[in-house]
């Protein structure tokens, strides 16, 4: 069985982008937004990896990741950030949240990546610490 990795991005273009390169190996689910996401975990659906922007449409900066974060339940899954925001910005947010482990400015290498995607995954990481960017 395929692991599960969940994908929130505004952007239509990133989300078929991730889409592609990740279907091979993992059940990829995506949403456009907060909302959408929140509902479909609410479900008792449980990823293994989310992928997230942290500037969502219907959400403040960050609120998502902070939610996530500071949940019980899904702060314990490992969240890589993919955001367009400055490098600098990215690392001082990024370190508040323990279950950020890795951030990817945008525009960001797929195969790069796919390749953070694939040892996390096969690492399983019990608890998520924040890698280098």
């Amino acid at each position: 069985m395929k692991q599960t990795i969940l994908v929130i991005n505004d952007s239509k273009a990133i989300r078929f982008l991730l889409q592609t390169i990740l279907s091979k190996k993992y059940n990829v689910i995506s949403f456009p937004d907060g909302c959408s996401t929140m509902q479909w975990l609410l479900r008792k659906n449980i990823p293994q990896l989310i992928i997230a922007d942290p500037q969502l449409p219907d959400c403040e900066n960050w609120e998502l990741i902070s939610n996530l974060h500071s949940s019980g339940l899904y702060g314990g899954i490992p969240v890589i950030v993919l955001s367009n925001l400055s490098e600098e910005e990215m690392i001082v947010r990024c370190t508040e949240y323990t279950n950020v482990i890795r951030s990817f400015s945008q525009p960001f290498n797929p195969l790069e990546l796919l390749e953070v995607v694939e040892n996390m995954v096969l690492a399983k990481m019990p608890s998520a610490t924040m890698l280098p960017v």
